[in-house]
């Protein structure tokens, strides 16, 4: 049994009644032995659709009109730069070597937590270089150290400290390396890297 219905394209489509379950099928519409059925969408499907839509109205009103809604990135950015003057400065320091006992027990305290691991406990070098000669990859100085401890060397595996140390404990591993290591003997000394600094 086939009836015709009129499309707003004025054709005329064609329609097949399934004699088992009274349902339209469209014809020819038939792939690989799947006839497609001319169902209406179920009620739920239309109704959740009509409420996406009267939702997406709301919130655009609600974000481009009244921009009442912590979603502007704008917003986002002023409440962080907002909470950022409120937190206190961070400690003020000078970039000098530090000599005192309790600074180079520190110093001491870090070396042997995170830098033994590649320099050896006695500075020696293992993975690292020797930390005891005159011999520098990246310079000798406060703020050459601080610079490598900071940012570390990731193409020579040294990652950056500047996350887990402290200014002042990278200050004060700085100072134990040439206060107490720099001219030291370690047992089993690396051969020298870098430029001879006299």
């Amino acid at each position: 049994m086939t009836t015709e219905d009129n499309t707003p394209n004025n054709k005329k489509e064609e329609y097949e009644i399934d004699t088992l379950t009274n349902k339209r099928l469209l014809s020819n519409h038939e792939y690989d032995g799947i006839r497609e059925l001319d169902n209406d969408l179920p009620p739920w499907w239309k109704w959740l659709f009509i409420l996406c839509i009267v939702f997406a109205i709301f919130y655009m009103v609600r974000l481009w009109v009244f921009r009442s809604d912590d979603l502007i990135q704008k917003k986002e950015f002023d409440n962080e730069m907002a909470n950022v003057k409120t937190v206190k400065p961070t400690e003020t320091f000078e970039m000098v070597l530090l000599t005192d006992n309790v600074s180079l027990e520190a110093g001491k305290e870090t070396w042997l937590k995170i830098c033994a691991v590649c320099h050896l406990a006695d500075g020696g070098g293992l993975v690292g270089p020797n930390m005891t000669d005159n011999y520098w990859i990246h310079g000798n100085t406060v703020e050459n150290m601080f610079a490598t401890i900071t940012n570390g060397v990731i193409e020579k595996g040294m990652i950056p400290y500047k996350d887990q140390l402290s200014p002042k404990q990278r200050i004060e591993v700085i100072s134990y390396i040439q206060e107490v290591l720099v001219g030291s003997t370690p047992a089993v000394p690396k051969e020298p890297q870098g430029e001879l600094v006299e």
